[in-house]
């Protein structure tokens, strides 16, 4: 049971327990020291059976009232509001259980509780529902007889392609593993010799394979890169015209060229930029090709990507002063209506810069953030900033500029005052973020006892997730004490009365 602590907490207390507990859920399968962490076993816990002391009321004033003892599903002794939190969670995440154990979990709550609440019955009649199809057909299956008859149980059934690997063959080295025992070379599974000649020889072979593959891959890894004559004549008059800016009308039909090229070449678009450099362009003209590079056949994700990564990341990422106005209104507009490439090919490379964001780049995101994306998808975005690996490989970025690209965050005022704001935006944070931020304030207060931005951002921190710091209240408290900022006074009386 204490294992399953945790999950009851956030049916009890989230305001979202749905996606906190399929996130809990999916976080322990991968990461739990309880081996036994699994659906099965949950639903074993909700359907096993409790002792419950009832109590009969008195009819009259003569005779006393008795009390016996009655057997209740586990799911049945929690409060109403915990049992249909849990049967809509199981909706949301039916896919991970066995169907047959959901229907009869619902089956159960409906036939065999007294007085159930309003809200249960209509949590357990929507389990029925969308696992027994629509319409009325999950009431035949309250028949116990019909049952299995009614459900179609496969989620413990082996895949139909290994059911008839198996099938076809004789003696088998486990029943549910197509192999043979003569398939079984657990030493050289490649090599079948029967002296120290052989032996060496097959050693050379298999060397002689792999500098063969390796060299393959280098070569076609070359070929794929090297532009052929036309291709390259047409970059170098791109490259040296886009410094250049003329005319609006010249700038445009030089940005369609420029998307004819990469789009059509059968060059890797990410080489062509590289090479043309159109970041290097006056903001002016970069704002007419970020609104014209686009065109109407592009996909959700590719092209954009590769449009910011290549013309908006680089200015950004060498931002020193405030960027200009006409830059950030075209960057705003564009980053509107691709929001997956606005995270992975300017935000993510933005933040993670090798030292740090400054004011300038802070402003720029800080609007993006706030123009551009739901405050759910902030939230989001912030707890895989903060909470989870993140793999440069996964960000869209030109070659050139991956090494400007750090594997993790570099703390900073700046960041401290871009989260500030991403609250101020009243952007929901999980509890992981929360406690991940927690962390990185105690470290940075020890370093900067006298940073104002930091004591803001604490200050902004606890009005705005006081209910997700009472965990963490004893460590801030210390921690601020040994501030001295302007704010210090009222963040200790904030954290008292917590």
């Amino acid at each position: 049971m204490e294992r399953w602590v945790p999950l009851f907490e956030i049916f009890m207390n989230s305001p979202c327990p749905e996606t906190e507990a399929s996130l809990w859920l999916q976080k322990s399968f991968a990461f739990s020291s309880f081996p036994s962490i699994s659906t099965s076993s949950f639903i074993s816990l909700l359907t096993s059976s409790s002792e419950v002391v009832v109590v009969n009321s008195a009819t009259s004033s003569e005779s006393p009232s008795s009390t016996h003892t009655k057997r209740f599903m586990y799911l049945q002794t929690l409060p109403n509001a915990v049992q249909a939190r849990i049967l809509s969670f199981l909706v949301y995440e039916r896919r991970r259980f066995c169907k047959r154990d959901l229907i009869e979990l619902a089956r159960r709550m409906l036939t065999e509780g007294h007085e159930v609440d309003f809200w249960v019955k209509k949590a357990a009649h929507q389990l029925f529902d969308v696992l027994s199809g629509s319409g009325f057909e999950w009431i035949s299956c309250l028949d116990l007889d019909s049952e299995e008859e009614c459900v179609e149980d496969k989620f413990r059934a082996l895949p139909d392609w290994l059911q008839e690997a198996a099938a076809d063959r004789g003696d088998l080295v486990l029943p549910w593993l197509p192999l043979l025992p003569e398939e079984i070379n657990v030493g050289r599974p490649f090599c079948n010799f029967q002296d120290d000649e052989d032996s060496e020889n097959c050693v050379e072979i298999a060397k002689q394979i792999d500098e063969d593959e390796v060299m393959g891959e280098a070569r076609a890894d070359d070929q794929k890169h090297v532009m052929d004559h036309e291709v390259d004549m047409m970059a170098a008059k791109l490259k040296s015209q886009i410094l250049n800016f003329e005319t609006t009308s010249k700038t445009i039909e030089l940005t369609n060229d420029l998307r004819k090229l990469c789009l059509t070449s059968k060059v890797d678009s990410s080489h062509i930029m590289t090479f043309i450099e159109p970041w290097k362009a006056d903001d002016e003209t970069a704002s007419i090709m970020i609104a014209n590079l686009l065109g109407r056949d592009a996909d959700e994700f590719g092209w954009p990507s590769q449009i910011l990564c290549s013309v908006v990341l680089p200015k950004l990422l060498a931002l020193e002063v405030p960027a200009s106005r006409i830059l950030v209104s075209a960057t705003v507009e564009f980053c509107k209506r691709h929001q997956k490439a606005t995270e992975y090919a300017l935000l993510f490379p933005l933040l993670l810069k090798v030292d740090g964001i400054n004011n300038s780049i802070c402003d720029v995101v800080t609007r993006i953030v706030r123009e551009c994306l739901h405050p759910a998808h902030v939230s989001a975005f912030c707890r895989k900033l903060l909470c989870e690996e993140l793999d440069v490989k996964n960000f869209t970025c030109l070659p050139c500029h991956r090494s400007l690209i750090a594997g993790e965050l570099v703390w900073t005022e700046s960041l401290f005052y871009l989260m500030q704001n991403i609250l101020n935006h009243n952007v929901p944070l999980t509890q992981d973020t929360v406690d991940k931020l927690v962390q990185e304030v105690c470290k940075f207060a020890t370093r900067f006892p006298k940073s104002l931005k930091l004591g803001n951002f604490c200050l902004c921190f606890v009005n705005k997730c006081a209910h997700l710091l009472r965990p963490h209240k004893l460590m801030l408290m210390e921690t601020v004490e040994h501030t001295s900022t302007l704010v210090t006074k009222s963040i200790m009386s904030k954290l008292t009365s917590l």
